[in-house]
């Protein structure tokens, strides 16, 4: 149970840094949250559990990472549970509980290794970094057993260079970025473009997929974790050299524009990293969760943009896409 409420704690931190205001959480998923802190002590008299009627489904990130965080508190160290009623206003915030927290993966991170590439063509160049990223040994140590350190893949002649934030769960099984769901999404996205995958180039900031005591779910990188990892992917800008970056996802987007760079405040506007051009858009992964008409339209806005930088033909058909149907 434990390892269930740290990977829900997890992912609504993740969440947050993609900029997502909020998820949708069922009342029987709450009742989990509750018996669980319930389960290692029951609440005082003086706990207040609200009814079925005092929760909605859309809950905000405050309050249901609150709740997690109270779950895990509960279980640590007996203390109760109380959970807001999202009727009820602004969360008021208790004072945090005691919770004993395993040493920070991200503590034996040592700061970046500025490097230079050798003289050699585009394919030797990359086939040098490849096999020093691969072995690199602060990578490997923080690579779980039987698991990848993972580097970037496609065209070394690409117009586009996209960037995500770090490997997850299927990433790290086959040693190549984007494979997933949100990885298939991706492909998707390319082929609207009227392009192949293997005609861009696709990456991450991070070269491992972040530690947590779970194996479910993900966190976002530190900074520190992210730091380390830049020089790796400024030199496969430099080997590839690309027209245009699209950062994919909030913690993308933080890593390279800073860390007070809300997406919603970055994407649909033209930035610059390295000296190249940067698109900034929504993760294909918030597409899956949030795959309403407006959230596609957003994200199609931003590749045409794209695409107009490089100067790819944009058909009638294109500009379409995910509009709304004419009423009547």
């Amino acid at each position: 149970m434990r390892e269930m409420l740290e990977a829900v704690s997890a992912e609504l931190k993740r969440l947050r840094w993609e900029g997502v205001d909020a998820v949708y959480v069922t009342e029987e998923t709450l009742a989990r949250l509750r018996l669980a802190a319930r389960s290692q002590a029951p609440a005082p008299a003086a706990a207040q559990v609200p009814s079925a009627h005092d929760l909605v489904q859309a809950r905000s990130f405050e309050g249901v990472q609150q709740e997690a965080k109270a779950a895990l508190a509960a279980e640590y160290t007996g203390g109760p549970i109380s959970i807001p009623s999202a009727t009820a206003g602004p969360v008021r915030r208790a004072p945090e509980p005691a919770v004993v927290v395993a040493a920070s993966p991200t503590a034996d991170v040592p700061p970046p290794t500025p490097f230079t590439l050798p003289a050699g063509s585009q394919q030797e160049q990359w086939n040098w970094l490849k096999d020093k990223v691969l072995n690199d040994p602060v990578c490997r140590a923080h690579v779980r057993p039987g698991k990848h350190v993972v580097l970037g893949i496609g065209s070394l002649e690409a117009d586009i260079f996209f960037c995500g934030e770090a490997p997850g769960a299927e990433e790290e099984t086959q040693g190549e970025p984007f494979v997933g769901p949100a990885g298939q999404l991706l492909t998707r996205m390319i082929q609207a473009m009227g392009l192949k995958r293997d005609q861009v180039y696709i990456g991450n900031i991070m070269n491992w997929r972040p530690e947590m005591d779970s194996e479910f779910g993900n966190r976002p990188p530190s900074e520190q974790e992210m730091a380390y990892c830049l020089p790796h992917l400024r030199k496969q800008l430099e080997i590839i050299k690309p027209k245009v970056i699209v950062a994919l996802g909030g913690t993308a987007i933080k890593g390279l524009l800073g860390a007070d760079m809300a997406i919603g405040k970055a994407r649909g506007k033209w930035h610059e990293w390295a000296g190249i051009p940067l698109m900034p858009t929504f993760h294909p992964s918030y597409l899956l969760r949030n795959n309403t008409m407006k959230t596609k339209r957003q994200v199609w806005e931003d590749l045409m943009l794209v695409m107009e930088r490089i100067g790819l033909p944009i058909s009638s058909k294109q500009r379409g896409y995910f509009t709304e149907p004419p009423q009547g």
